[in-house]
């Protein structure tokens, strides 16, 4: 009969009382991950697309704002200055901005102010 044993290596730490949140990938505090901070933005194709979505969030409809060759920092900062140009709320969502409400024409314009090759994509 064989017995499996399993060693330690087998498991890893996702969470710590002391730390909360441990990456898997590298095993630091999520804050302090290096794991994301080492990827590099996806390559697109130079235009960024702002969409617009209302699927699954009660009708309520947010602007995506997707393609920006920006990386994590860079992007939270333009997320924030847009979401002050347009007096609302949003959030940044695996390298696409969230912007809520209808605030599209803006956007275009904003980011066509700040050099960006710029499609309305979707509805």
């Amino acid at each position: 009969m064989a017995v499996t044993t399993r060693r330690s290596d087998d498991y890893r730490l996702v969470y710590s009382s002391e730390q909360g949140r441990i990456c898997p990938g590298c095993g630091q505090p999520a804050g302090k991950c290096s794991c994301r901070a080492s990827k590099a933005s996806p390559p697109g194709d130079g235009i960024v697309r702002v969409g617009r979505e209302t699927k699954g969030r009660g009708g309520k409809s947010v602007i995506t704002i997707s393609g920006l060759p920006l990386d994590g920092e860079k992007l939270k900062t333009l997320a924030g200055e847009l979401k002050r140009r347009c007096g609302t709320g949003g959030t940044v969502k695996d390298g696409v901005i969230e912007i809520q409400g209808e605030h599209r024409d803006l956007l275009v314009g904003e980011l066509e102010k700040r050099g960006y090759r710029v499609k309305k994509a979707g509805g």
